[in-house]
């Protein structure tokens, strides 16, 4: 789906000898499926789980829980904890978390449909609140996880090119 900056993603992560986890909700393992189409994958990738529930979420991340005590879901410190807990639940250079509402219906919380928050973990931490405003499900799954491939690409070549220059 997003070849080219999964692409670049794959050779940046190869060439540094980095590796990446997934923990990722309302996009249902799109952002894991887009890395592992890049032939070598297993090069960079640690593994990734899908945290759609509040089940699923203790099963497969060691979540700090007294970093989230008071922490308002579907918010940037939110989603920061999760990508936290997906990096070091797999050891991984980084770790991708995502959060969000693909509609048709928004959260119990108030944030409508076409919300979602993707977090960065690493040598460096990023996060965003990407709004599409839109109900439908499938093209805000699409937007969300082009927009995490996109936050991680900018990250990691940020990264990668301040350590050069150091």
């Amino acid at each position: 789906m997003f070849s080219n900056i999964c692409d670049a993603i794959a050779s940046k992560l190869v060439a540094s000898g980095q590796s990446v986890s997934v923990a990722e909700s309302s996009t249902g393992g799109l952002i894991a499926a887009n890395l592992l189409s890049v032939s070598g994958a297993s090069n960079y990738f640690r593994g990734g789980s899908i945290i759609y529930t509040r089940e699923s979420r203790h099963a497969f991340l060691d979540l700090d829980l007294v970093k989230l005590k008071g922490v308002k879901p579907l918010t940037e410190p939110m989603v920061a904890e999760f990508a936290r807990a997906a990096r070091i639940k797999l050891d991984a250079t980084w770790g991708i978390a995502e959060l969000g509402a693909a509609g048709p219906r928004g959260t119990p919380y108030g944030h409508a449909p076409g919300t979602c928050v993707i977090g960065i973990s690493g040598p460096v931490n990023a996060s965003i609140t990407v709004e599409t405003f839109s109900e439908n499900r499938e093209e805000n799954m699409v937007q969300f996880t082009e927009a995490a491939l996109g936050l991680f690409n900018t990250t990691l070549m940020r990264f990668l090119e301040s350590s050069n220059r150091a």
